[in-house]
Formats: C-alpha cells, structure tokens, sequence
C-alpha cells in the first residue's frame, strides 16, 4: 500500500516535476525530436498531474491548495507546450 502524502507535499513534487521536465537536456543528435526524450518530458509532466489531479476535489485541502493544484495543472499544459510542442532545434 503506498503511504498518505499530504496535499502540500503534492503540491511541492509536482512543481519539481515540472521544472525538471523543463530542465531535461534534449539530445543532440535529434534534438526534441527524439522519442526517448519525448517520453521522458511526457512521463515527468504525467506524475505531475497525477500528483495534484484530485487536490482540488479533496475536502482535507484548503482553498489555497485547490488554487495552487489547478495553477500546477496549468504549468503543466503550458510546459507540455513549450517543450514538447515548439520548433525543433
């Protein structure tokens, strides 16, 4: 069984998850166009919405953790964007 992570916790890991997403050198022979690459960004950004996805949802959290769980979830669309979706390099 895994263990109980509080809502703050959450919160914290999913952030990290994002900005190590964003982080992630590309490689250089393809650049952002690797698979590999792709599916690492898209694995990280994954548990980050997993992490939060029912935060905002939970009675035990308080309105400023449900407003801190959707702006994660937006970070994420937006670095999913950024990364994933812009020009190759």
């Amino acid at each position: 069984m895994s263990r109980f992570i509080p809502p703050a916790e959450k919160i914290l890991l999913a952030r990290k998850l994002i900005q190590k997403a964003r982080e992630l050198p590309s490689p250089a022979s393809l650049g952002k166009k690797d698979r590999a690459y792709l599916a690492r960004v898209e694995d990280l950004l994954r548990k980050a919405r997993a992490l939060v996805r029912f935060i905002p949802r939970s009675p035990r959290a308080t309105a400023e953790m449900k407003e801190q769980a959707k702006q994660i979830l937006e970070e994420a669309d937006q670095a999913e964007r950024e990364i994933m979706h812009s020009g190759a390099e």
